[in-house]
């Protein structure tokens, strides 16, 4: 029977998972789009249309895969998810039309829900238990390197190789790297306790969280978050450039969320370690908005760009970490994986929903300040939906039946 792994060789090898992950499934596609429309000759809206697929489809395996772990750990789960992601990637390289494209995105997709942070951190709930929140801290820091690491990987492979071969080396990565580093992970504990600031007698089952409206208003504030953050991965540049910044301006500008989703996740580990993951959420949720209304009145000046990259980035980072912590807080950690899965179903339609909504805006030739003020609408709405729902979760007298 394998032992419990240390608790330093687990989050070594999803730090080590997850920046090859979100590096191959998320960042590495923006880079080589273009270049898969014009050697498949498909318009660009059935190319991004299908890593849209992709995210409905993890969306819909999440909660699944989240159960899973819940009840064997991630071991076993998250070897499943390489095991798929590289088949998936391998499925791409191969792709010479519509039909394989999208069945090569299907598979993906299914691996998305098993090998990104959602099962990451369900695995590490499932192993630590009350522990878990610096063990989170730590591996969505080192995660916040993938588009620093992917970005300039991928511009290189792709022009010296091609994207089909970029992704048949991502294909293997997934094969021989991620795969039996996941094996590695072993056999958690029996079952993680109940976090001690959790509402008196929250151990919520599935069931039970779905009818708690604390868990509908917190899916739905994280889903209007991850609208933006889509939105924005993809058609920040060509907004920023609209208001008259040289192109070379705005990269540098936009390469300061990286650094900052890094210093965010290295604020929250030194300073805000000690306090309530709901306030620290508070803070992630309000920061936002502050950084789009500098963006939406000034946004023709750089400073102000440059302050809204950083405020965004910085946000964007400590919301990983909330995402990871607050679900466990509010409904407990016996079912953490099933749960946290149920709750990033809306957000990953969400994520699907936004590069497509601003996509179909621009083709209006509408102006960055209408971009800018819907973004504004969707943030306010997410911090007043993520503040009703901690306040309930934390009523006392609000307890699972």
């Amino acid at each position: 029977m394998d032992s419990p792994p240390r608790s330093g060789d687990t989050i070594a090898i999803l730090a080590i998972t997850q920046v090859l992950s979100w590096g191959t499934l998320y960042y590495a596609f923006a880079i080589v789009a273009h270049d898969i429309a014009r050697e498949l000759a498909l318009p660009p809206a059935a190319v991004f249309g299908a890593f849209s697929w992709c995210l409905l489809v993890a969306g819909v395996a999440a909660t699944p895969s989240g159960m899973l772990i819940d009840r064997h750990g991630g071991r076993l789960v998250m070897a499943g998810g390489s095991l798929l992601c590289g088949l998936g990637f391998i499925l791409l390289s191969q792709a010479r039309g519509v039909l394989g494209y999208y069945l090569a995105w299907s598979v993906l997709g299914a691996s998305m829900s098993a090998v990104l942070y959602e099962a990451a951190f369900a695995t590490l709930n499932r192993q630590f238990g009350l522990g878990a929140r610096r063990a989170i801290s730590t591996v969505s820091l080192f995660g916040g390197f993938a588009s620093t690491v992917f970005w300039p990987l991928t511009v290189q492979l792709n022009s010296v190789l091609g994207w089909r071969h970029t992704f048949l080396i991502y294909g293997l990565a997934q094969l021989l790297l991620c795969l039996p580093l996941h094996l590695l992970l072993g056999t958690p504990p029996a079952r993680a306790r109940v976090h001690p600031q959790a509402p008196a007698g929250a151990d919520f089952s599935l069931r039970q969280a779905l009818r708690h409206p604390a868990f509908w208003k917190l899916a739905f504030a994280f889903s209007a978050n991850s609208f933006i953050f889509s939105a924005l991965s993809v058609h920040l540049i060509p907004i920023l450039q609209s208001y008259g910044h040289a192109l070379s301006n705005v990269v540098w500008m936009a390469a300061l969320i990286g650094p900052m989703q890094v210093a965010g996740r290295l604020g929250e580990m030194r300073f805000a370690r000690h306090a309530r993951p709901q306030v620290v959420g508070m803070v992630c949720f309000a920061v936002l908005p502050g950084a789009l209304l500098a963006v939406l009145f000034w946004g023709q000046h750089q400073a102000a760009v440059a302050l809204f990259c950083m405020l965004y980035g910085f946000s964007n980072g400590i919301l990983t970490i909330v995402r990871g912590t607050v679900p466990q807080l509010l409904f407990g950690a016996r079912n953490y994986g099933a749960i946290s899965g149920a709750l990033a179903g809306p957000a990953l339609v969400s994520r699907a929903a936004g590069p497509i909504a601003i996509a179909t805006l621009l083709q209006f030739k509408a102006s960055p300040a209408l971009l800018f003020s819907l973004l504004l609408v969707f943030s306010l709405a997410s911090l007043v939906l993520y503040l009703l729902a901690v306040r309930s979760g934390s009523d006392a007298a609000a307890r699972p039946r």
